[in-house]
């Protein structure tokens, strides 16, 4: 039977037939779907866009050239472009919006190494007259710490902004673990009479526990081992702390000194007034002043701030009336009223001074005598460039 499309009479002849027309004629049955000549990069003119002169024969597709079909042309000309600026313009506004948050947000640096080693200096001051006695506030009222606030009252913040890479929250938090760190190491009842030490510790970057359990244990005057330069505290044997009210007055400063490193320096003297260890408590008027001046580099990088500690990265302390002969790096060994200089030192040292302390490069200092009026205060020379760090020992 014949089959539409096909000759009367069988094949003619001459046109082939049987496996080898099949194989000749193998794409008659390939139907090219709607979707597929869509898809299509290029796309023939009709006849009638042809008939310009010199029409082009096909056209692109792509959605750069506004390309598309005749019923996309003559609703919405040139839909493609417009979608590919519109792309353009997202891409645009994307990498705008990231480079904003970028600046408002600036990049934190991953947390640096480890703690370095505390490095400290005490330098103790023998007195240049004997020392006087009496009462704990008669004897403060005559000296240059009559004005001094008392305890932590006297501990203020200075004015705080934030760094290039540090907010005013984390120099406010900063400033703040400082302040507990002097409360703690200066003013602490069972750390002046070495009963504790448990509440510095706790306030100590992990890297420096190690150094400051051996400084409590074993401490020595190397430069890394002085107990007295982690805190303040008293021989026992010697001397105790007459009156709780230690009269300060100092400053703190701060700067970014790395961007993942914010340092703190304190500057603060200590009044103490202190009497013999062996005597009864009733005898006030045996009382004698203690001074002791700290200067203190204190750091802290962000894991410090949110753990709320600290890396003391370097003490100077100044401390006295004391023997020179005496070591002070376990302990502070006053010497009480009445007791007289012992030693001949360098020129005199003025813990009451405000700005940098003196140094000196021996192993010890002589301490100024007290003003008899606060509003006469003692005035040390301009300090000279500081000394290579020398940590006192005994001779």
């Amino acid at each position: 039977m014949a089959v539409p499309g096909d000759p009367p009479n069988s094949t003619p002849e001459g046109m082939g037939g049987g496996d080898d027309d099949f194989r000749s004629d193998e794409y008659r049955s390939v139907v090219f779907d709607e979707d597929f000549v869509r898809a299509a990069r290029l796309q023939e003119y009709s006849a009638q866009e042809r008939m310009g002169e010199h029409a082009r024969a096909v056209r692109s597709r792509s959605i750069w050239s506004g390309g598309g079909g005749s019923a996309a042309r003559t609703s919405t000309p040139g839909r493609g472009a417009r979608q590919g600026m519109l792309l353009v313009l997202l891409i645009a506004t994307a990498f705008a919006t990231a480079v904003y948050l970028g600046l408002r947000n600036p990049y934190v640096p991953p947390p640096g190494g480890p703690a370095q080693a505390l490095s400290s200096t005490v330098v103790p001051l023998a007195p240049t007259t004997a020392v006087s006695g009496g009462l704990p506030a008669d004897l403060i009222a005559k000296s240059p710490a009559a004005d001094y606030r008392v305890g932590a009252a006297g501990i203020t913040l200075p004015a705080v902004r934030r760094t290039h890479h540090f907010t005013e929250a984390q120099v406010v938090a900063a400033l703040s673990i400082a302040k507990d760190y002097l409360v703690q190491s200066s003013l602490d009842p069972d750390i002046l009479a070495g009963a504790a030490s448990r509440p510095v510790r706790v306030l100590l970057d992990p890297d420096q526990l190690a150094q400051f359990d051996r400084s409590m244990t074993t401490p020595s005057g190397d430069g890394r081992h002085a107990a007295t330069g982690w805190l303040v505290r008293f021989d026992q044997a010697t001397a105790v702390v007459a009156d709780s009210r230690v009269r300060v007055s100092g400053a703190f400063s701060f700067e970014e000194v790395a961007p993942d490193m914010l340092e703190v320096t304190a500057d603060h003297t200590f009044v103490y007034a202190v009497r013999p260890a062996t005597g009864s408590p009733a005898a006030a008027d045996g009382a004698s002043l203690f001074t002791v001046r700290r200067e203190l580099r204190l750091r802290f990088d962000r894991e410090d701030l949110t753990a709320r500690r600290l890396e003391l990265a370097s003490a100077y302390v100044m401390a006295g009336p004391q023997d020179c002969s005496a070591d002070p790096a376990g302990a502070f060994r006053p010497l009480l009223a009445g007791a007289g200089p012992t030693t001949v030192g360098p020129a005199a040292s003025d813990p009451y001074a405000s700005g940098r302390p003196r140094r000196t490069a021996g192993l010890c200092g002589v301490l100024a005598p007290p003003a008899t009026s606060s509003a006469n205060p003692p005035v040390t020379p301009a300090a000279p460039p500081r000394a290579a760090p020398v940590s006192p020992a005994a001779p």
